[in-house]
């Protein structure tokens, strides 16, 4: 195609030049043109038409027998990180690993070695080279067997497509199909089919591929003597595998980079070793990375929110800590950016381990919360003025129907701002404020942001909701906990590029309020200025922790996949621990500061009031039920503890705050408690 220019620009020329002359009169130094004869006329017309007939003929021929390109189309899927660092490579059907690659997408050493090697002419011919054909016929003629085939890169390109047998008539159909391809794809094309599709050993396909599990780098990175074996693989792809015939393999390799020094394409004394394994191929991130591949079947590349360093620190850090724990328990992990909601790093399980479910992606596992949807009770009761962080509240027993929750301590802290009592996750203040929010009010509003709440079979929003009678995720847990860290509204965590859009879940304020209260020294020693909260469900099958700085909100899960308890395992003691290492794997600015405690007054004075003798249960003037059994609770003075109804003593335990009474009869009681300093404690209730 390249003759072509100087021919029309001469033309051009010459035309110009002809019209000048007869513009200004100058006559032609040429001789006049004398009109075609007809003879010249039918000619022409003759060549022109058998022209027409030629390409109409190979138009219809190429619609008729178009080239199989299934094989291009099945690729795998590259899923890169935010940057664009591979993160994860996914098999094309059949498990074969096969990438799409195009020569732009290479280093210029291995297109120009390819070339050099294969096919010189590469860039003139038009797919089939009569040159090289000629000489392989004449060699194959002297010599009685095949020395040279003369295939062209396009050739090579057209049995990529399509193997066949070795054969006669396949070599001539692939010379039909070269020419195709040429014409179809140009080029350009035509070698992004040969990087895609070329062997490189087992299930090796293209040098993208080959590039990643022979060096363990892209093949735009790849160094002479690295593109010199990926040029010779393909020769013999299973006779020249590095990992099974390493000597061969760097015999054909050297041959390459020779023919590139003669060309040269590059100066290099001596060449290292070919490589004896395989290179294991990236897999980060494997189930979640593996649901987003199959929802977006077909694509060769996916682009993530991920951040690859900080995911394969956090892969160490959950690897590292999974031989301790107990059989069968499992961890999921997930870090997001605070104010755009996307996911920096996951870790959805232990991949590969089916005693711990590790094909399942348990960020996404329906979990009970425990205590960890409190702050979102305070954010509401906060909103709507039922309650603010320092106002005051009972943490005192208390029954609300037929429900009576306890402490997980089963002690009572007596009299707490409302901030103390969600730092401290005491039950019966939160409790108490859902029934003033309304069970069914904070189920409303938390769907209605969009957060996926499930109740357990036939049951309708209760007061248990706030001791984690409900199912959720980690992922829309944490994202919950973004909504806290930034302005109050609750979007759902991204793991790709599309925009959430927000959702009205608590006013600015509210959120506020509720981040200053869990802002606090984390215990175990962790990182300074975080908001955090930890949460165990019933009978420790779930333990949890969240928190957030100014930046980021992490959220930490254990527990065993198929429900079934973890005796003795709770959020403070299993999953903090953990979020304070993932914390240290984080950027510390901005942290949020150290925040000075709310109610500094009614802190000071329940620490000045902490050791006293107090009654809990039942409170001064309560009424009870005659049919009951009511438990008398204290906190505080020196044990043994004596109980007296009227006077006279109950059974009790020396060393438990509590005694059990059943009423005789209706009437009114005094209920008194002394320590062993002789402090006393007095209640008159009432039985009815």
């Amino acid at each position: 195609m390249k003759p072509v220019a100087p021919i029309r620009d001469w033309l051009a020329r010459r035309v110009g030049v002809v019209a000048a002359r007869e513009t200004y009169g100058i006559p032609s130094a040429r001789r006049p043109v004398t009109e075609p004869t007809g003879r010249a006329l039918g000619i022409a017309a003759l060549l022109g038409g058998l022209g027409l007939l030629l390409a109409g003929t190979a138009l219809v021929l190429d619609r008729l027998f178009p080239p199989d390109l299934s094989r291009m189309a099945s690729v795998g899927t590259e899923v890169r990180d935010q940057r664009g660092r591979v993160l994860a490579l996914l098999p094309a059907p059949g498990g074969v690993w096969r990438f799409r690659s195009a020569g732009d997408q290479v280093a210029p050493v291995l297109r120009d070695l390819l070339i050099a090697v294969e096919d010189q002419r590469f860039w003139s011919h038009p797919g089939i080279d009569p040159l090289a054909l000629g000489r392989a016929a004449l060699q194959w003629a002297s010599a009685g067997r095949v020395i040279s085939g003369g295939s062209t890169l396009s050739m090579q390109a057209a049995r990529l497509l399509e193997p066949r047998p070795r054969t006669l008539r396949s070599k001539l159909i692939e010379m039909a199909r070269a020419v195709q391809l040429e014409a179809r794809f140009g080029k350009q094309g035509v070698l992004d089919i040969w990087l895609t599709l070329a062997p490189y050993g087992g299930n090796l396909e293209g040098v993208r591929a080959g590039s990643l599990a022979w060096f363990g780098v892209p093949p735009e990175a790849l160094e002479p003597a690295q593109a010199a074996l990926l040029v010779a693989i393909p020769r013999r792809p299973e006779a020249l595998r590095p990992d099974r015939h390493p000597a061969r393999a760097q015999v054909l390799r050297d041959r390459v980079l020779a023919v590139g020094r003669e060309a040269g394409l590059f100066d290099m004394a001596e060449a290292p070793p070919v490589p004896h394994a395989r290179v294991r191929l990236p897999r980060h991130a494997p189930q979640p990375l593996t649901a987003l591949a199959g929802a977006n079947r077909g694509a060769s590349s996916i682009t993530t929110t991920l951040d690859r360093p900080l995911q394969a620190a956090l892969e160490r850090l959950a690897a590292e800590r999974l031989p301790t724990l107990a059989d069968r328990v499992s961890m999921a992990i997930l870090v997001a950016d605070a104010p755009s909601r996307e996911i920096r790093a996951i870790h959805g399980g232990a991949w590969g381990d089916t005693a711990r479910a590790g094909s399942l992606d348990l960020t996404q596992a329906l979990r009970s919360p425990g205590s960890a949807l409190k702050p979102f009770i305070y954010g509401l009761a906060f909103q709507d003025g039922l309650a603010a962080p320092d106002s005051v509240l009972g943490d005192l027993p208390r029954q609300f129907g037929g429900y009576a929750p306890e402490n997980f301590d089963r002690g009572f802290a007596g009299t707490v701002t409302a901030a103390e009592a969600l730092r401290r996750s005491l039950n019966l203040p939160a409790v108490a404020l859902l029934e003033r929010v309304g069970p069914v009010r904070f189920m409303v509003s938390l769907k209605s942001a969009g957060v996926r709440l499930v109740l357990p079979h036939g049951a309708d929003p209760s007061l248990p909701l706030a001791l984690g009678g409900v199912g959720i995720s980690l992922r829309d847990l944490t994202a919950l906990y973004a909504a806290l860290a930034t302005d109050g509204r609750y979007a759902p965590l991204a793991l790709t590029g599309e925009p959430t859009t927000p959702h009205p879940l608590l006013s600015r304020p509210a959120a506020r309020m509720v981040a200053d209260a869990l802002t606090h020294p984390v215990r175990g020693g962790g990182p300074s200025g975080l908001a955090w909260k930890t949460g165990t469900s019933w009978g420790g099958r779930d333990a949890w922790a969240m928190g957030f700085d100014g930046r980021h909100v992490v959220g930490v899960w254990f527990g065993r996949p198929d429900g079934t308890p973890m005796p003795g395992a709770t959020g403070l003691s299993l999953a903090l621990p953990m979020m304070n290492r993932v914390f240290d794997l984080l950027p510390a600015d901005p942290r949020r500061p150290e925040r000075a405690p709310i109610a500094p007054l009614m802190q000071g004075m329940e620490a000045a009031n902490a050791d006293a003798l107090r009654l809990l249960f039942p409170p001064p003037g309560a009424v009870l039920s005659a049919d009951g059994q009511v438990t008398i609770r204290v906190m505080g003075g020196r044990r043994p503890l004596t109980f007296l109804v009227d006077g006279s003593p109950l059974p009790t335990e020396p060393v438990r705050r509590e005694a059990t009474w059943r009423p005789a009869s209706p009437g009114f009681y005094r209920l008194t408690v002394l320590d062993a300093d002789g402090a006393a404690a007095q209640a008159r209730v009432r039985v009815r």
